[in-house]
């Protein structure tokens, strides 16, 4: 964009900004407070686009629990006695009707139906149905919105995740923490807007990558922030023993002053953004350290999400670690947890993770909800696809493994405008939806809508088109909004 333009739009936004809120020191003051950087003296068009939803927001902060590897919504949530009925017999042609299958099973001759091995109770005002493996998120019920008919093109875990993740199954795409970031900016300048947390759970285990959390084609300060499990949350970000914080000042300050010199000599604008994320790491390094000591938090708190929320690393720790984060205004906490890929022992292996993830997630909501934040936190919790309905392999009344399954899974929201109850239906055998589908691209539409975007104008142009989260698809979906 050329300069004088930018510095219209500018100058337009101030006026237009001032005249909505009257004249005067206190107008001037209220605007710093909430856009800080409306008043600078130098334009910058990312500048001009950050920071503003496009129309009011129901939730200001997202926190995502992506469950790796993708869990068994038939042994979770979605229960389907018929499965009880027929078990050990052949799924029907009819209902699989040529589905693309994976390479793990595409060589199988039958397909035997598996009924779950895990009673199941509904619960809460709309009757939901849960496992008994999850009788602490059941007791939430009336808090949580159960997405029971989503579903994605794709079958294996990398596109799978990525798609999630970036809204395309290929890589080099923005996160969609990035997206936010761009979109919304901080709400914490000593704190990044994207934070990302990993956890390993006992279950199959599938891997998590940088390219998750990338920023792809947008500015590197937009990238998501890996927090660690170690003495040292964030890598690198602690002084050398020698080097005092007045020398890491001045050093910076220095760096600053050549790469200030250096964007007026060669204008790249990702000078600029190494000089913001060298002076955000600077902040970093008193924020981090408070708010990564969970030694404060009270009794009732550790009470709350479990005594493993006291080692770094665990699912249990990263929730409450996610909630500190959120209510210090990160905008968007992504947390990975592994272990879900059930294609053999499945039911042994879900115990394992459900008791890894079902009180801390459950404590998330109830911690949110009683401080105040839940209706502006938007909760997520969900993996990549669903499992199928007939058995991988061998297949007894105790033991049995899940394939991949695309056509319908389940996840829940809570929080941040989110309408609680049971929103879609699968059919009996639980392998096709027959009621209000959810893609992919309609998830993403509608979260950016629930933080006040339009995911149609929330674009970035690279390489002669412009992008989206939502490429050139995508509906919000009304039926999940408050």
């Amino acid at each position: 964009m050329d300069k004088s333009i930018l510095e219209h739009h500018l100058n337009y936004n101030r006026r237009k900004f001032l005249s909505k809120l009257s004249l005067g020191i206190g107008s001037v003051a209220l605007g710093s407070l909430l856009i800080p950087d409306l008043f600078k003296g130098q334009p910058d068009e990312a500048a001009l686009m950050a920071g503003l939803p496009h129309f009011a927001p129901k939730a200001k902060r997202i926190i995502y629990l992506f469950q790796n590897g993708a869990p068994s919504q038939l042994d979770l949530f979605d229960y389907k006695p018929k499965l009880q009925e027929m078990f050990g017999q052949d799924l029907p042609e009819s209902i699989r009707m040529g589905q693309r299958l994976t390479g793990m099973t595409a060589d199988q001759k039958k397909f035997p139906l598996a009924g779950t091995v895990f009673n199941f109770k509904q619960h809460g005002s709309h009757r939901a149905w849960f496992s008994e493996l999850l009788p602490h998120i059941a007791s939430i019920s009336d808090d949580l919105c159960i997405v029971k008919s989503m579903y994605t093109e794709a079958i294996n875990h990398d596109p799978a995740l990525t798609f999630f993740q970036t809204g395309a199954q290929v890589g080099n795409r923005p996160s969609m923490g990035s997206w936010l970031s761009y979109g919304l900016g901080s709400e914490n300048k000593n704190l990044p807007a994207f934070c990302v947390l990993l956890s390993k759970g006992s279950g199959n285990g599938q891997g998590v990558y940088s390219k998750l959390w990338t920023n792809g084609f947008l500015d590197s300060i937009h990238q998501g922030v890996q927090f660690s499990s170690g003495d040292n949350p964030v890598l690198y970000l602690n002084n050398p023993e020698t080097i005092s914080k007045s020398d890491r000042r001045k050093m910076l300050d220095k760096v600053n002053e050549l790469n200030q010199a250096s964007y007026e000599a060669m204008g790249d604008p990702e000078i600029n953004t190494k000089i913001q994320q060298y002076e955000m790491a600077f902040r970093m390094q008193t924020a981090v350290p408070e708010i990564t000591d969970m030694s404060k938090e009270p009794e009732s708190i550790i009470k709350l999400y479990g005594p493993e929320c006291l080692v770094p690393g665990t699912y249990a720790a990263n929730c409450l670690l996610a909630r500190k984060l959120s209510e210090n205004g990160v905008r968007f906490v992504q947390l990975y947890h592994q272990g879900w890929d059930g294609h053999n022992n499945l039911p042994g292996e879900i115990k394992g993770q459900c008791k890894d993830v079902d009180q801390a997630s459950a404590a998330l909501i109830t911690d949110l909800k009683q401080r105040g934040l839940l209706d502006e936190t938007l909760v997520i919790w969900g993996g990549e696809f669903g499992r199928t309905n007939y058995c991988q392999g061998a297949l007894s009344k105790d033991n049995y493994g899940r394939d991949h399954h695309p056509r319908c899974f389940t996840i829940w929201m809570a929080g941040g405008g989110i309408k609680p109850g049971v929103y879609g239906e699968t059919d009996d055998f639980g392998y096709n939806i027959v009621k209000d589908k959810v893609h992919v691209h309609d998830f993403h539409a509608t979260v950016l809508n629930l933080m006040g975007l339009d995911h149609e104008q929330l674009t970035y142009k690279h390489l002669g088109r412009r992008y989206r989260l939502t490429d050139v698809a995508g509906n919000v979906i009304d039926g999940l909004i408050a």
